[in-house]
């Protein structure tokens, strides 16, 4: 990833619950970088770097966060305070906690500043640079409040004094508005010198449509935008020897604070990976003991993607079979057992048989929500997963989560007085 720069003035002090702005008065105001050129697309740039880059971005929190709370991690070192509170959970998860502070911050600043972009869109006239920035932005922007859903039970969609919180289906639905307001330009959105580059904007689109349809329960527009998505076109956040990869930098490079929990990858005994499964050789060293990570996280520099293929072809599994047709179902899942690495633009392969068991509803659903946690290990998606297909929650017997949602941070009680009851697990 290119150096990129943040002419973005308000971020690290803007929450939810706070309108007012915190401006240096030797530099040029906000609306003055914002509505120049290069301003616009210094800002959209920004958006790149405060999503992916640093243990305050979304790419750290949602990864950590997700893993420790669905069981995917193992804490290598108490001093790690915060990440230590997300490896027990419950009522040990503090509303002090730093990681999940910095999970709801950053999203809220992502979407406030993914906005005023969006807002000054017209500021460029060059069709192929307009489309770009427009593209660019609309997808921090509905990644962030998709995030956000994933782990608070309901989230403010404006940045103001005590703004009102809205439901899970109403921030997803802004999300997907975003996402299908870049449609009608997609075609023009190729990217251009200056402008971070390591998004391919349709397919993100389409894939980030198919994710939140999913999420929200939409299985007929899932397909659509699933069909859509080129599986050999890679997204990724770029990183370089500047803006390094936050997981490979902070823990797993320097066996530091987390390492994968072992070969289980956190799932019960009836779902864990066969031991033929290639994909534990992908994402787990071959032959460490204890378990170290590889994959997307051994090096500074490797890049994250923004989905898989594996994940848009198990979207379109679990959206033939919550439509009751299971046998389409089967043929979507087959598609990511009997994958090899050879065969996947990131060199992901299960390389196992088709599937073999009972064809309801119910099991192939099971076998969906197993392959999508061992295909999209450590994407920060689990924990969404887990609710959605029912497995047991926090505070029940079997427990394969310590969480149900994050309780809301400090900063943002201490600042809004809407904020809702935090959850009791």
């Amino acid at each position: 990833m290119k150096k990129i720069f943040i002419p973005i003035l308000s971020l690290t002090l803007l929450f939810a619950g706070c309108s007012e702005d915190y401006l240096d008065p030797t530099k040029p105001s906000q609306e003055l970088v914002i509505g120049t050129r290069d301003g616009i697309i210094g800002a959209a740039n920004g958006l790149q770097q405060l999503w992916s880059v640093d243990r305050i971005s979304p790419v750290y929190t949602t990864i950590t966060g997700n893993g420790f709370t669905t069981k995917e991690l193992r804490l290598l070192n108490a001093g790690n305070v915060d990440e230590g509170e997300l490896s027990v959970g419950g009522q040990v998860l503090s509303t002090k906690n730093g990681v999940v502070n910095n999970l709801w911050s950053q999203c809220l600043i992502i979407n406030s500043e993914s906005q005023k972009v969006l807002d000054n869109i017209n500021i460029l006239t060059v069709e192929n640079e307009k489309a770009s920035v427009f593209a660019h932005s609309s997808i921090f922007k509905a990644l962030a409040l998709s995030t956000l859903v994933q782990y608070f039970e309901s989230v403010p969609l404006k940045t103001a004094k005590n703004a009102s919180f809205n439901t899970r289906a109403e921030v997803l639905n802004t999300a997907i508005e975003t996402l299908k307001a870049t449609e009608s330009s997609l075609d023009k959105a190729t990217g251009f010198t200056g402008l971070a580059n390591s998004l391919n904007y349709k397919n993100t689109v389409y894939a980030l449509l198919a994710r939140n349809y999913l999420i929200a329960g939409d299985h007929d527009n899932a397909l659509k935008y699933a069909n859509l998505v080129d599986l050999n076109v890679k997204s990724v956040f770029g990183y370089d020897q500047i803006g390094v990869n936050p997981i490979a930098f902070v823990s797993i490079t320097t066996n530091n604070v987390f390492q994968p929990i072992d070969l289980t990858l956190g799932l019960p005994t009836a779902l864990t990976p066969d031991s033929s499964d290639g994909r534990l050789n992908f994402y787990i060293k071959p032959g460490s003991n204890p378990t170290t990570a590889t994959g997307f996280f051994d090096t500074n520099t490797k890049s994250i993607p923004v989905y898989l293929p594996g994940e848009i072809m198990l979207i379109k599994a679990e959206a033939y079979a919550r439509k009751d047709n299971v046998p389409q179902a089967i043929i979507e899942l087959n598609k990511v057992l009997t994958k090899t690495a050879a065969a996947d633009v990131y060199g992901i392969g299960a390389n196992l048989p088709p599937y073999a068991g009972i064809a309801t509803k119910e099991a192939v659903l099971e076998q969906i929500y197993r392959n999508r946690c061992i295909e999209m290990y450590m994407s920060g998606l689990k924990l969404e997963d887990s609710r959605r297909f029912n497995r047991p929650g926090a505070g029940v017997t079997g427990a394969e989560r310590n969480r149900n949602w994050y309780p809301y941070p400090d900063s943002e009680r201490n600042n809004n007085t809407n904020t809702p009851a935090d959850p009791s697990v």
